[in-house]
């Protein structure tokens, strides 16, 4: 019990004197902000009397210049990056159905490559040819099948055509003999006569029996129907001796001088050759009747037959061979096709192997536009391993020896640049070394690529011709480049702040000895740093630099008036009264217009997000713009962080380093 209570003791001291050190150093950092804050106003009363002091000191003393003339240069200053003006670029010509090609191997960027090298061939890039290996061993054997069938096809097509002829040539010999046949027996003439007839098979039996008595009929017909006649004149003059001779056999008999058989004998004679007469005239009749009739109708039947033969065989030939060429032309086309296929996945081969084509500095892809649509499926960066896609651009060859810059000129001063005007290049990398150049060319409309996530941002891409050849220069260089627009020689100026607009007036302040006295002048050319002076001030007159009401207005803290200086600032955009839109809110300006392109650059690079901005637009249009705001503005970050990164990418292959 003791030690227990001697152990509450001890942590009840132990706690005291803890709780003492905290109320000590709780107290010491009081006092220490207290200190602090004593020094901060003191400081802050220090500068505001310093400030007012300065201020009192301006205002008695103000700043002047005194007018004067000199030679007023205009020009237009912008920064660009240089480049070369002839480039080569070596794109992936592979024609991948699916996906991509994967770089096996690639030169380092930077390296240099000689007119030798492109003699030797010398091997730029490598793409993976492993699939389309495979893809040719399979293309091979199909074409091999796809050539045997249209060898058959083209086989069976000649013989159809022999074949066509051969029916064909039958199918006119019987028509030929049918008519040979039909002339045989009517002959000539009225087998003609009868062929002129429309429909000679309409004809009745009369009508042909009729045929019977033309004299012209010939052929086996007119022989038939002749030896009928000759039969029948033959058996009645037969007939007619035998009844003369049985008279005569009768006159004997009754004489006595005959018997009665040869009587009898004479009397079946006659009778005998009745019949005979009788049998004669019948066929004649016959032959009139039914023989000639039929014989007549059968050979025109046969002849007409074998008309319709022929051309049932015509038919027959046009359709037969209408299908042996169908058949080869498909056959054809599946050959051409698979020709085709074959060649081209060989063609693909060869393709994977890029070969230097000129001589150049090696630089990775450019970055257009199209390639970074391509890199957001992909990860964008030209290295072994990585995947490039059809007609993109891996490497680029320009010609060190003809250098020119590249700068984007705003819409407020574009109509002041003119291909061939002067000009002065200054590299950030050697600002100690100015190179002379001219303009070559100013693009006739805005950059399309600013203009996708800047719509109200326009400049014109100017390109500027560097005269010499430097070896310092490497593409993807930084340049600051100023055109001369005009040159005035002995003109009045003055200062751009100097002038001010006042009520639509441009005003200057002049120090006279009676005080400051406003002046309205009229202003000419000007550039970033002087200003034209026609009229209202005289060469060696004082004009304020802050003129009075700015100063007033800075000592009291009011807004200042705007000066007008006609510089760059003026072609920002002035923020209006109570629009609390940030900056960059008014950056990206949602008008109709820019909402309907970006929605479409939108469905090409996400579909997924452009439907839910869709479904949005309709559910609630405030809340879409500022979705689309956001996507906006990552787009742009991200198109500022590809041009950056493509500019230290260039810029490291221009001085021979490697990227990390």
């Amino acid at each position: 019990m003791t030690n227990n209570k001697e152990k509450n003791e001890q942590k009840m001291s132990e706690n005291q004197h803890r709780g003492s050190q905290r109320l000590m150093f709780a107290g010491k950092l009081l006092w220490v902000i207290l200190i602090l804050a004593a020094i901060t106003v003191t400081a802050t009363a220090l500068l505001v009397s310093r400030r007012r002091a300065h201020l009192a000191t301006l205002d008695k003393n103000p700043s002047t210049f005194t007018i004067r003339r000199d030679d007023l240069l205009v020009t237009v200053t912008e920064g660009g990056s240089i480049m070369a003006r002839n480039t080569i670029e070596v794109k992936c010509e592979v024609e991948a159905a699916h996906g991509g090609m994967t770089i096996t191997s690639i030169i380092p960027e930077g390296a240099y490559i000689t007119q030798e090298d492109v003699d030797n061939g010398k091997v730029l890039v490598q793409l993976d040819s492993a699939a389309l290996e495979e893809e040719l061993t399979q293309r091979e054997i199909d074409f091999a099948s796809t050539e045997a069938s249209y060898t058959e096809a083209k086989e069976a097509n000649d013989i159809r055509i022999k074949q066509n002829e051969s029916d064909i040539t039958t199918a006119e010999l019987k028509v030929k003999f049918a008519l040979m046949d039909l002339k045989k027996y009517l002959g000539e003439a009225i087998a003609e006569k009868l062929m002129e007839d429309a429909n000679p098979e309409s004809k009745s039996i009369t009508d042909i029996s009729s045929l019977l008595e033309d004299p012209q009929l010939g052929g086996s017909a007119s022989q038939e129907l002749k030896e009928l006649n000759d039969n029948i004149t033959l058996a009645e003059a037969n007939y007619e001796q035998a009844f003369i001779d049985l008279g005569w056999t009768q006159k004997l008999y009754d004489k006595k001088y005959v018997s009665e058989s040869e009587l009898k004998k004479d009397k079946l004679n006659v009778k005998s050759l009745g019949f005979k007469k009788e049998g004669a005239e019948i066929a004649l009749k016959l032959f009139k009747l039914y023989d000639f009739p039929k014989e007549l109708e059968k050979l025109l039947s046969d002849y007409k037959e074998a008309e319709r033969e022929l051309e049932r065989t015509y038919a027959r030939a046009r359709s037969k061979l209408a299908q042996a060429q169908a058949n080869l032309k498909s056959a054809q086309s599946r050959y051409q096709s698979r020709k085709e296929r074959l060649n081209k996945t060989k063609r693909n081969i060869e393709l994977c192997t890029i070969r230097a084509p000129s001589p150049g500095l090696v630089t990775y892809g450019s970055g257009t536009r199209r390639d970074r649509w391509r890199s957001m499926r992909g990860s964008g960066i030209i290295a072994e391993g990585e995947t490039v896609y059809q007609r993109q651009t891996i490497i680029s060859l320009p010609d060190t020896t003809e250098m020119m810059a590249e700068i984007d000129v705003h819409e407020s001063s574009v109509d002041k640049v003119r291909p061939g005007q002067r000009a002065k290049i200054v590299m950030d990398a050697f600002p100690d070394k100015t190179l002379e150049g001219k303009v070559l060319k100013v693009a006739p409309l805005p950059s399309q690529e600013r203009r996708w996530f800047s719509p109200d941002l326009k400049v014109y891409t100017t390109q500027v011709n560097i005269e010499g050849t430097h070896d310092f220069l490497k593409p993807g260089m930084s340049a600051k480049v100023e055109i001369l627009v005009e040159r005035l020689d002995d003109v009045i100026i003055a200062p751009v702040q100097t002038v001010a607009n006042l009520e639509g007036k441009k005003v200057s302040y002049c120090l006279t000895p009676d005080g400051v006295e406003q002046r309205v002048v009229q202003t000419g050319s000007f550039n970033d740093t002087f200003v034209q002076i026609i009229d209202g001030l005289q060469v060696g007159e004082k004009v304020l630099l802050s003129p009075p009401r700015l100063t007033e207005a800075k000592a009291k803290g009011k807004p200042e008036p705007r000066v007008e200086s006609k510089s760059k600032s003026e072609t920002k955009k002035q923020q209006p009264p109570g629009d609390k839109r940030t900056p960059e809110d008014r950056h990206f300006e949602l008008t109709d217009e820019a909402i309907e392109r970006v929605m479409g650059y939108l469905a090409k690079i996400n579909p997924k997000k452009s439907e839910e901005l869709k479904q949005l637009r309709k559910s609630d249009p405030e809340k879409f713009k500022e979705e689309l705001r956001k996507v906006m503005r990552e787009q742009s970050r991200r198109f500022r962080q590809n041009r950056g990164d493509e500019n230290r990418r260039t810029g490291n292959a221009a001085t021979g380093s490697q990227n990390p």
